[in-house]
């Protein structure tokens, strides 16, 4: 049989945080490739339980990238005061953290992944995530001569090294036309190597007919009670401070209220949570908030809730949260920055505040809730704008007419 004949085998590496929306939207992506002709192999850095399920969907393997925790090191020296004084000793600590990762992260993982795509026969290297974290796998692609596409799901931002990375993938998949634009603007990355593609999901999965009684049972949620949930992982970037603040103003405006800070927790991010858990607990808001934590049946938690908010204080590139919710008819709040107000037209399919601002995400919360007609309109008009952007079958066709290009 002639090679041409052959799927096309590609790897596809994941190293980002934690267990979030790239990750959900790269399994959604791997089970619709057509094998016929493709064959994937999805590497991740992490190895949860969720992680391993990918086997069950693709070839997968876990390639360790965190053999030493860098961050813990940074925060322990920023966390010295002496030490931030003298500027020439802290310019030398930070390089000596940084080469250790350089050493004991990504040494080893480079090494491993170039091995495994030379035994696969890679035909291609798709990374699921910003071209910096993704530099081994770029550089991977560049060292076989094999074509190299990144995705890019963050704010296309960073230090110097980023310009650097950003010239090495063949071809960029941005999630909105938001990101695409920085890219262009920060990065100067020319048009013809910029793909928009909104990411997909199976729409046709999603029942939207299921309920959130059982989601409320588990958590001991009456069902007289008003529930806004902000979903998404704990990162301090997605803005659960700012949630909380909202939630100190609507504590008292709105009857059997409960705030709800649905999603995982990195590893990295622990100390956060205790953070925010503190706060709660010192400034009395512990009937009102509450951790969830992971969720596994997202339809569920989702039904559950009677309003969505997306509170990400950097532009959020595009966000699942804003997909899933939209797709569920679910009445969604996100801050005016980045894709999502792309994605949402204020007063039509959604309610935009201004990003940053607790007084104004409090003020959305409460016009939703004063009008169960603007929930139910608006809700509405999400789903019908969500089946007809981001069904997965669109989403896996315009990927492999991509990989067809370089191919």
């Amino acid at each position: 049989m002639s090679t041409n004949n052959l799927p096309k085998r590609i790897i596809y590496v994941e190293n980002g945080i934690g267990y979030g929306g790239a990750i959900i939207c790269l399994r959604h992506l791997v089970r619709n490739l057509d094998r016929d002709h493709f064959l994937p192999l999805v590497v991740t850095g992490r190895n949860g339980p969720q992680y391993r399920e990918i086997a069950d969907e693709a070839l997968w393997k876990h390639i360790p990238d965190r053999h030493i925790d860098i961050v813990a090191w940074r925060a322990k020296a920023e966390s010295i005061q002496w030490l931030t004084k003298v500027s020439p000793l802290r310019f030398f600590v930070n390089q000596l953290i940084a080469r250790s990762d350089d050493l004991f992260n990504f040494l080893p993982f480079f090494l491993d992944l170039l091995w495994t795509a030379w035994r696969f026969k890679a035909d291609l290297i798709h990374a699921n995530n910003e071209p910096l974290c993704n530099r081994a796998a770029l550089l991977v692609a560049k060292i076989l001569r094999i074509p190299s596409i990144c995705h890019v799901r963050g704010n296309p931002d960073g230090p110097h090294s980023a310009r650097w990375a950003y010239s090495l993938p063949d071809h960029f998949v941005s999630v909105s036309h938001w990101v695409a634009n920085s890219m262009r603007e920060k990065l100067a990355v020319q048009d013809e190597k910029i793909s928009v593609v909104y990411d997909g999901i199976a729409l046709d999965k999603l029942n939207n007919q299921a309920g959130g009684s059982l989601f409320r049972q588990r958590f001991d949620l009456p069902e007289n009670i008003f529930i806004v949930g902000l979903v998404g992982l704990l990162i301090p970037w997605k803005g659960q401070q700012l949630f909380i603040d909202a939630a100190k103003i609507l504590q008292d405006q709105i009857p059997h209220l409960k705030m709800l800070i649905v999603g995982g927790t990195p590893d990295d991010c622990i100390p956060y949570e205790r953070e925010l858990r503190e706060r709660v607990r010192q400034e009395s808001l512990s009937d009102t908030v509450h951790f969830i934590g992971h969720v596994s049946d997202m339809i569920e938690a989702y039904k559950a809730l009677d309003i969505v908010v997306s509170a990400s204080t950097s532009p959020e590139p595009l966000g699942t949260v804003v997909i899933e919710a939209m797709a569920l008819g679910r009445p969604l709040i996100v801050p005016n920055h980045g894709g999502g107000a792309e994605m949402v037209e204020d007063n039509q399919t959604g309610l935009l505040f201004n990003s940053g601002d607790a007084e104004s995400l409090a003020a959305s919360i409460l016009k939703f809730y004063r009008s169960s007609e603007l929930m139910n309109r608006l809700a509405s008009n999400a789903r019908g704008k969500a089946l007809a952007t981001f069904d997965v079958r669109q989403h896996t066709e315009a990927i492999q007419s991509i990989y067809q290009k370089f191919l």
